[in-house]
């Protein structure tokens, strides 16, 4: 029977505590004596307990996570980290379990690769393929896809990495160079439709300038077909081009007519005339504070309606969307401070102008002032939660702003309205 000094795992000697050899590891000093010896190996036995929880630990770890090998350097750590570990106690079966769980994870990992290998020699033979498609857009979104793939594909074997990955860049530098030399050649035609086009604008200019007004407008016709003819131009530079084109022929058209002597009425499009008087009458209601429940609902209808006319319409003035967009805003946010203002005071527009004038300044500084708190609110709760370019995030900080900014709007037209009330 051992001495209460020493047992089976390691003993005390001159106020020190040792491990016995095991295994490949030699003998070592672990520690040292407090208080009595018998304390001293007492806790390092318990200490054994850390160890061999931590190999538990990782064992339940490995059984359970569906990327295992990922924990094989876990694995060959914890030996390093036992193989030094100051503690008492039978290490050899947590050796044991660490080979095995090492063995199961190499074997593990050497089936993924040979899978993984299989995987990326196929995604290099579907990107050569997708790389000869004639349509470029889609062949960079499919090998942007494959690439996608390629990428969270597990890796293979050393022996094959560098020379896989260097076929399979090697097609997408192939791809990426004939993609370049295509749009290299698109910009090049689109630079020679944009001259062709310009061409056309200042040969109208021209022949505005020109003796013979009769052959001059035959010309024109012609070069009004021709343009019809030139495709293929990036949206807006084919908007603006034909804006400049279309200014030049009305300038010709005007000096045709005044020469001519034809008194000229450009058509309006109904559509375009029905979008305007809906603009105006909301605008003249706006003034209308008696019956504004009424005119809230008709630009609710107007709201409809305009997008039914709209979608009718190839182009619609900027401008006066604008003004119909802010005739309703105007319209729904007096509404709402009515109605408001109407829960204290029903009978607000029996009251003098001047009064009905400072209720409606007071509850509009209010409601401004609390949005406009709420809205600095949900930016910077926004800006923590890293959700400011999120489109639904952004488009409810545009709308409330555009509320705020129809508040102050309102607020500062009663502010100058009492102002002109007091000085008269």
């Amino acid at each position: 029977m051992k001495s209460a000094t020493e047992n089976e795992y390691g003993f005390c000697q001159d106020g020190k505590v040792f491990i016995r050899p095991y295994l490949n590891f030699p003998q070592r000093e672990i520690g040292f004596v407090r208080e009595t010896e018998e304390a001293s190996l007492a806790y390092f036995v318990k200490r054994f307990e850390l160890a061999s929880n931590k190999v538990d630990i990782l064992a339940r770890e490995v059984t359970t996570v569906a990327n295992k090998g990922s924990f094989l350097t876990k694995v060959v750590q914890m030996k390093a980290y036992l193989g030094n570990f100051d503690g008492l106690g039978d290490f050899m079966p947590l050796f044991d379990q660490l080979d095995q769980m090492e063995s199961y994870l190499r074997g593990l990992i050497q089936n993924n690769q040979i899978k993984n290998l299989e995987i990326k020699r196929a995604l290099i033979q579907d990107a050569a393929q997708l790389a000869e498609q004639e349509d470029i857009l889609k062949a960079t979104e499919d090998l942007l896809d494959t690439k996608t793939k390629w990428v969270k594909t597990g890796p293979v074997d050393k022996q094959f990495q560098d020379e896989l990955s260097e076929e399979f860049q090697a097609v997408l530098d192939a791809f990426f160079l004939r993609r370049r030399a295509y749009f290299e050649e698109k910009n090049r035609q689109i630079d020679e439709k944009i001259a062709i086009l310009q061409g056309f604008i200042d040969a109208v200019h021209q022949l505005r300038k020109a003796e013979d007004i009769d052959d001059s407008v035959v010309k024109v016709k012609e070069l009004q077909k021709d343009w019809k003819t030139i495709i293929g131009l990036p949206p807006k530079k084919q908007s603006m081009l034909w804006k400049n084109f279309k200014k030049a022929n009305d300038m010709f058209f005007e000096k045709y007519n005044r020469i001519k002597g034809i008194d000229y009425k450009p058509r309006v499009d109904p559509r375009v005339q029905e979008l305007n008087t809906m603009t105006g009458e909301l605008e003249i209601k706006l003034g209308d504070q008696d019956n504004m429940v009424a005119t809230a609902e008709l630009a609710k209808a107007y709201l409809v309606k305009w997008k039914e006319v709209t979608a009718q319409i190839k182009t619609i003035d900027r401008s006066m969307a604008e003004r119909f967009r802010n005739a309703c805003d105007k319209i729904f946010e007096m509404n709402y401070l009515l109605r408001v203002i109407s829960y204290r005071h029903a009978n607000l527009n029996e009251k003098p102008r001047l009064e009905q004038l400072k209720i409606m300044i007071n509850q509009m500084d209010y409601m401004t002032k609390k949005e406009k708190g709420e809205l600095d609110d949900f930016i910077a709760q926004a800006e923590r939660d890293r959700q400011m370019e999120d489109k639904p995030i952004q488009s409810k900080i545009n709308t409330q702003k555009r509320k705020i900014s129809m508040k102050e709007m309102l607020l500062a037209n009663f502010k100058t309205e009492l102002d002109t009330i007091l000085n008269n």
